[in-house]
C-alpha cells in the first residue's frame, strides 16, 4: 500500500460514524449465549475474536467454552443496532436497557 492510499485509508476509518448496537455470541455446540453492546458493533468481533484466539478474553465463561469447543462452534449476530439519529444523550443507557432485554431473551450472560 502507497502513501497516498494509506492516508486515505487513516482518514475513512476516522471519519466513520459509530455503528451503536447489542450484539451475541452463541455456541452452536452448547446453546450458550453472551450478549454484549458496542458503540461500534460492526467491527466488535474481530476484537471478540482476536483476545479468544490469544486467550486473553476477559470474559471467563466465554473463554472456557472457546477452547473447550473450538473457534468453528460460534458465531457472532448483530441482535439490534440504533437508528444513527437517536439522541446522543441516551445512546448507551439505551444499549444498556436493551442489552439486558437481550439477555433475558437469550437467557445469556453479559459482555
Amino acid at each position: 500500500m502507497d502513501r497516498q492510499s494509506r492516508r486515505a485509508a487513516i482518514a475513512a476509518y476516522k471519519e466513520r460514524k459509530p455503528a451503536y448496537g447489542v450484539f451475541a455470541v452463541i455456541c452452536n455446540a452448547t446453546g450458550e449465549a453472551w450478549v454484549g453492546c458496542s458503540r461500534h458493533v460492526d467491527n466488535q468481533q474481530n476484537g471478540l475474536w482476536f483476545g479468544l484466539r490469544l486467550g486473553t478474553s476477559p470474559h471467563a465463561s466465554l473463554q472456557a467454552a472457546w477452547k473447550q469447543h473450538g473457534e468453528e462452534a460460534f458465531r457472532f449476530e448483530e441482535l439490534e443496532r440504533l437508528r444513527e439519529d437517536f439522541p446522543e444523550i441516551s445512546r448507551m443507557n439505551e444499549l444498556k436497557k436493551r442489552q439486558g432485554l437481550w439477555r433475558a431473551r437469550l437467557q445469556a450472560a453479559a459482555l
